[in-house]
């Protein structure tokens, strides 16, 4: 088989570790990268010993898939245009801006026979593979997301920068549909929204919590799930969890039995990478494909709906509660 001929576009934060895996992968060929910084771009390609190509058409021309690491509000211009191109993309999450342009990227990408993928690099957090097998009826689960504040990112509300994350994994637990959403939000050091909680009924029963906060002194990605007869805690960042069963033996008792629960070493970011190149290898879709992507983004928007119901400047923005 071919090797997959593949490119980077945008080589910042994110998109220079896509050109640093791809560089490794036996059955890819990393063809170039290209960025609006070309000094960016050539310590990137010097790091790694890959081409610097000067512009995303030049690109395009080389490539059967990309990668597309740029600020989101251009996912939909950059991702469109290489769609056109006949070329399959993986774009770094969210899918975009708007749940508009989400819905006319996916429905281009299936009208041309094309792979798009979101980076949603936390579905494939190793602990992810430990907690499915534990995960049966959760009745509440409390997700929290908080990282210090940067630059990078806030051109869109942390809803969308940070919570997510955690919007894509409760989705992938398949609890029903979102049936109502209550959040509250504040911008404080951006224009949008920094800080941000919600609450969200599963047509399943269960209810979450989630909350995201670019505000934070330091970095926590955590949940707690309960659900009959167990308790979950996870810990995202060290891969590691806790688990409380209530067990009862025959005529004995039941006791609580204490669990501890740890994902491999793995590097999340290579393993969504390999989905990614294996889905456009085989046909079968092993990422989170353009159509997840856009469910996250429609749940994020009724956040964001909900907090804006109602605002008020230089003060907590209280959203009455949506019902859908």
């Amino acid at each position: 088989m071919d090797k997959l001929r593949v490119g980077v576009i945008g080589v910042g934060h994110l998109g220079q570790h896509h050109a640093r895996l791809y560089s490794q992968f036996s059955d890819v060929q990393l063809m170039g990268i290209t960025d609006l910084d070309p000094d960016r771009a050539s310590v990137i390609g010097q790091q790694h010993g890959v081409a610097v190509i000067p512009d995303m058409e030049a690109l395009l021309k080389l490539v059967d898939a990309v990668s597309v690491a740029v600020p989101t509000s251009y996912h939909r211009a950059v991702v469109m245009r290489c769609l056109e191109a006949g070329v399959h993309v993986l774009v770094e999450k969210p899918l975009a801006s708007l749940v508009e342009d989400a819905q006319a990227m996916v429905h281009f990408a299936n009208q041309q026979g094309l792979t798009l993928q979101v980076g949603h690099v936390e579905r494939f957090n190793p602990i992810m593979d430990v907690i499915r097998g534990i995960v049966r009826a959760p009745g509440f689960i409390e997700c929290h997301r908080l990282a210090p504040y940067q630059l990078r990112g806030t051109d869109v509300d942390v809803v969308l920068d940070l919570m997510i994350h955690d919007l894509d994994l409760i989705l992938s637990l398949k609890l029903g549909d979102a049936k109502k959403v209550e959040a509250v939000g504040v911008a404080v050091l951006s224009s949008r929204v920094d800080f941000a909680n919600a609450r969200v009924e599963f047509s399943d029963g269960c209810i979450v919590s989630f909350t995201a906060s670019r505000m934070s002194t330091g970095r926590l990605r955590k949940m707690r799930l309960f659900q009959s007869d167990l308790y979950l805690s996870v810990d995202y960042q060290s891969r590691q969890g806790i688990v409380y069963r209530r067990v009862q033996a025959a005529s004995q008792e039941s006791t609580v039995v204490e669990e501890s629960i740890r994902g491999n070493e793995e590097e999340p970011l290579k393993r969504e990478l390999l989905a990614f190149v294996q889905s456009i290898q085989t046909g079968i879709s092993s990422g989170v494909s353009g159509e997840e992507g856009l469910a996250a983004m429609e749940l994020a928007q009724k956040i964001i709906a909900s907090i804006h119901k109602t605002s008020a400047p230089d003060r907590l923005i209280q959203g009455a509660g949506v019902s859908f």
